[in-house]
């Protein structure tokens, strides 16, 4: 540990010199890098940038991050398989990209507990990129290019558009993902493994089933030996956090997702050896599969490589193109999520991220894996396995990577059964009843947009769900602010109707309403000087209805209305004009 820590400090010392001038409240500056965001783990500040976060790195913080890399490990196997099964690709292209998403993107990325990896949303993208292309080789050089892409993005600052997506889009991305996480593993936790780890879409591609069919067929043939694998380790999870919450150091030293894993393991050689009726057996179907290397096959045998001469190809730049915007748009609302879900409440960079997404995109399609991104799946796993720092993200990818090289043999025996346990524990996290009461408390102009997310997502896929929460938030956006743009005020047959921001259009059915509203008798004073500007739709019907006006016995009179403006400087009040105050 003192050798890694030591090489650590040497490398990103040497990429970024840096000395603390200030630290107040939580903020450290620094010469050459604006103010960072830090927060306080065990009386250590920890910065969020992340080339000074593994040189700040505490031994003592390792006793977290490894079992939350062991945990995020766990989860991440079968989902890299499962998800290059799914793409028509190689099954080690699927662990290639889990091991860049960790050791690489982990290194580099804008956030310390947001993990990289092939992601469930790409797969149907990849699938018929690959087809359109011609091989898998030609589309690895689709993956540089949009690796080449997302650079530049982060070059240019692209990531702040994450912040347009509201607020209870992301909390309704969250819950829908945790649901459908455990609607999906509920089949495997029955012995049902028809569909692939990894899909998250409502309709299987695997299978031709759907997420609730897919359940109701799992109820009907469920595996003895399955249910009861799942059952068991679904108490030890619950048993193994609640001692460790009390204080005791071996469960709190010792990951609970390892205990699951040799659990489920023994629990079915016991079955082999005194129940064979529910003995799950060592097949492809019910148990984790990582491809081994032949003996006598060399190290490069397992790896891909881009076929460069696909560049001649108009189709190839399409196909990055569409990679890219896809994976950058995952990869940011995934940020704002496990900011979200952080304890320390840090602030991750959007920018940093895609950069190191584009660094890893580049690395990832050089040697023969799938498209990155940050998958909430993953960084869900790694937040609710108590990880501090990045470190658990790189120590994930470090046993991926020793997965495939010296332990295929050995974990090709985990039952899929008690892996799904672990996820329907990282799925219920996501998706607690309390979200949805406090949500609901928040208001209908939040519940609506977090709502339609979540079913969305369950129901279609993560992509579509969060773009019909998006454009049901924005409405509530836009008719919560065109409803505050004037405001009116009765005295007696004194009506002020003053505008206190700009109109436009949408404004239209309130301003309507209200002049519809006066009365015989009424002096109406319009006061336009709070607003910069006013659209044309507005403007005629202000005009037009001073005609009306005259015939309904009103007095109507327009105070400083016009189209456009220069800013004026803020009138007192005109309340006296109306109240003779």
């Amino acid at each position: 540990m003192r050798a890694i820590r030591l090489i650590f400090n040497v490398d990103l010392i040497l990429l970024y010199q840096y000395q603390p001038v200030a630290s107040v409240s939580g903020s450290t500056r620094w010469y050459g890098v604006p103010t960072l965001f830090s927060t306080q783990i065990d009386n250590h500040s920890v910065s969020v940038n992340p080339f000074k976060s593994l040189a700040a790195y505490k031994p003592q913080w390792f006793r977290y991050d490894l079992p939350a890399g062991v945990a995020v490990f766990l989860v991440a196997l079968p989902l890299c398989l499962g998800i290059a099964l799914a793409s028509g690709a190689p099954l080690f292209a699927g662990l290639v990209a889990g091991i860049i998403g960790g050791m690489v993107v982990g290194l580099f990325s804008g956030s310390e507990l947001s993990v990289s990896g092939p992601a469930a949303g790409l797969a149907v993208i990849v699938a018929d990129s690959i087809l359109k292309i011609g091989s898998y080789e030609a589309f690895l050089v689709a993956v540089m290019l949009a690796g080449a892409i997302q650079l530049v993005l982060g070059l240019i600052k692209a990531g702040r558009f994450s912040s347009f997506f509201p607020d209870a889009v992301i909390k309704g991305m969250l819950v829908g993902i945790g649901l459908v996480i455990i609607l999906k593993q509920i089949p495997h936790a029955l012995g049902r493994d028809n569909d692939y780890e990894g899909e998250f879409e409502f309709q299987q591609l695997a299978d031709g089933e759907n997420t609730l069919s897919e359940i109701y067929r799992a109820i009907a043939t469920a595996s003895p030996g399955a249910v009861v694998i799942s059952l068991i380790s679904l108490v030890l999870l619950i048993t193994w956090e609640r001692t460790a919450g009390r204080g005791v150091k071996f469960f709190q030293n010792l990951p609970a997702a390892l205990a699951v894993v040799f659990l489920g393991v023994g629990l079915n050689y016991f079955f082999g050896a005194y129940m064979p009726d529910w003995y799950l057996g060592d097949s492809n179907e019910h148990m984790v599969r990582i491809p081994l290397v032949k003996a006598g096959d060399s190290f490069f045998s397992i790896f891909d490589f881009p076929d460069f001469s696909a560049l001649s190809n108009p189709q190839l730049y399409k196909i990055a193109a569409t990679i890219a915007l896809v994976a950058s748009l995952e990869t940011l609302l995934n940020l704002e999520a496990s900011d979200r879900l952080d304890p320390y409440k840090r602030t991750s960079s959007p920018d940093q991220e895609l950069m190191a997404q584009g660094m890893g995109n580049l690395l990832s399609g050089l040697i023969g894996g799938l498209p990155i991104t940050s998958v909430v799946v993953r960084t869900s796993a790694n937040v609710f396995g108590g990880a501090k720092t990045r470190v658990s993200a790189i120590t994930h990818g470090v046993l991926l990577c020793a997965a495939v090289f010296l332990a295929g043999s050995i974990l090709n025996h985990i039952p899929l059964a008690c892996l799904a346990s672990l996820l329907i524990m990282v799925g219920y996290k996501l998706a607690k009843p309390s979200i949805f009461t406090k949500t609901w408390g928040d208001g209908l102009n939040q519940f609506i947009p977090f709502i339609v997310t979540v079913l969305g997502i369950v129901f279609t896929d993560l992509l579509v769900g969060i773009a019909l929460g998006t454009v049901v938030g924005i409405g509530f956006i836009l008719y919560s602010n065109f409803q505050t743009t004037f405001r009116v005020v009765r005295t007696g047959n004194r009506v002020l109707i003053e505008f206190q921001k700009d109109l436009y259009f949408l404004s239209k059915p309130q301003l309507k309403e209200t002049l519809h509203g006066l009365r015989t008798g009424d002096s109406v004073l319009v006061d336009g000087r709070n607003a910069n500007f006013i659209d044309q739709d507005i403007y005629n019907i202000l005009l037009d209805f001073r005609e009306k006006a005259v015939l309904q016995g009103i007095d109507y009179e327009l105070r400083d209305v016009t189209q456009h403006k220069h800013k004026l400087p803020r009138y007192e009040p005109i309340r006296e004009v109306i109240t003779g105050e």
